[in-house]
């Protein structure tokens, strides 16, 4: 039967990232692609303990709830945000099933077939995927070490008249990167500027290597600070990577009419997210110290992070340099010019270590040198070994271009 797919369906790819993990499971591989938290680091007992008591309860965690989300738990995150300087409220949230429904959400709200959203250079390429499933256009914005360039964000504003700027500010996927507060400040006045929303995707802002030497203020805080009215920043978050990913519970934080309209959309979806799961959270956060938990995270994945670079400068890879991020989970590699990541993937892939290649985080032209380690979930153990095989891809690599270089007459 020749199945006649809906246009979304049509605009969906596959996802680089779901490939990668699938390539990931062959037997014997070390992998470095998924931006997997380290498993070590579940709280297993506590949360055991806390499905217990949301069991204890009675039966009500198995009823349908409302589409909003368990308001015990909203009103947890909302505390949350406000001490980190977030103005929030339960009645201005939505529990979603991890910050990807949230942007899936968001987009399914605001974007038609060829409007345009702006993105960062590079940026997450799941959301990449989502834009594109709803035939919308992603058009990058140039970034340096700081950020969104002002004079860059600005003409794309005035070019392509977006109706959204999608933007990870705060140890970003891919490449790690923290905006500077001027930057962020620049992109909240711009956006106010030209009536454009931004959705500010956060999942690794709390993961912080040494947190009292960073400046980096949510853009909805900033957002609220300088303006008065509704916010024109939609804030997504998740527990994914402080907790565990498996809860799949995140949130919107947004102005009342866009959660209104959220809301009406994740009826159509899944009508709500696991009341199990919520209720769970909830019974957590009454008694775990999820801030001293996201402290000692954050401790041992900077030991993760400085192993591995570690290991891989006294490589002394030529032309190959990478960056020093202050959290989050990735490393973002460049490679010499002419030496394809895609290339790289697939010696590796022999050589049993599996790594992302860049070019499917970009909007428009991608760098096809760079490349993107996750350095949180791999065994520490097992990390000479990964930067061992790597090595021997490199060698693959050179060896490939002294064999093509090679004529025969």
């Amino acid at each position: 039967m020749n199945i006649p797919w809906s246009k979304m369906a049509q605009n969906t790819p596959s996802s680089v990232v779901r490939d990668m993990l699938q390539a990931a499971q062959a037997p014997g591989m070390i992998s470095l692609a998924g931006g997997l938290p380290a498993q070590s680091s579940f709280p297993l007992e506590a949360i055991r303990d806390a499905y217990e008591k949301v069991f204890m309860g009675g039966s009500a965690a198995l009823q349908y709830a409302e589409t909003e989300g368990f308001r015990p738990l909203r009103a947890k995150i909302a505390e949350r945000l406000e001490s980190k300087g977030i103005p929030a409220s339960p009645d201005q949230m939505l529990l979603t099933t991890g910050s990807q429904q949230s942007i899936d959400l968001v987009c399914r709200i605001l974007l038609d077939p060829g409007d345009s959203v702006l993105v960062e250079s590079p940026t997450y390429l799941a959301a990449l995927q989502v834009i594109h499933s709803y035939q919308a256009e992603a058009h990058g914005v140039t970034c340096d070490d700081d950020g969104m360039l002002p004079e860059s964000l600005e003409e794309q504003l005035q070019l392509h008249r977006p109706k959204l700027v999608y933007i990870n500010p705060t140890f970003s996927n891919p490449s790690g990167k923290v905006w500077s507060r001027a930057r962020r400040q620049q992109a909240v006045d711009l956006c106010r500027k030209y009536e454009v929303l931004i959705l500010e995707d956060d999942p690794y802002g709390e993961i912080r290597f040494k947190p009292e030497q960073l400046d980096a203020p949510a853009l909805a805080q900033l957002d609220a600070e300088s303006y008065e009215g509704p916010s024109n920043v939609i804030y997504t978050s998740t527990f994914s990577k402080t907790v565990a990913p498996g809860l799949r519970t995140g949130w919107i934080l947004a102005a009342p009419d866009v959660i209104k309209i959220a809301a009406r959309a994740k009826q159509g979806a899944d009508l709500h997210s696991s009341s199990i799961d919520q209720r769970a959270l909830h019974a957590l956060l009454e008694s775990f110290d999820l801030d001293g938990h996201i402290r000692n995270i954050s401790l041992d994945y900077e030991q993760r992070m400085k192993k591995m670079t570690t290991l891989m400068a006294a490589k002394s890879w030529e032309g190959i340099s990478w960056n020093s991020p202050q959290g989050g989970m990735f490393l973002w590699l460049q490679l010499p010019e002419g030496m394809l990541a895609s290339n790289l993937f697939t010696y590796g892939i022999q050589e049993k270590v599996c790594i992302v290649p860049g070019d499917s985080f970009y909007a428009g032209t991608p760098e096809l040198n760079r490349m993107r380690i996750n350095f949180t979930h791999t065994d520490p153990d097992l990390l000479p070994e990964a930067v061992e095989r790597m090595d021997r891809a490199i060698q693959r690599w050179h060896a490939s271009l002294q064999s093509d270089s090679v004529v025969t007459l």
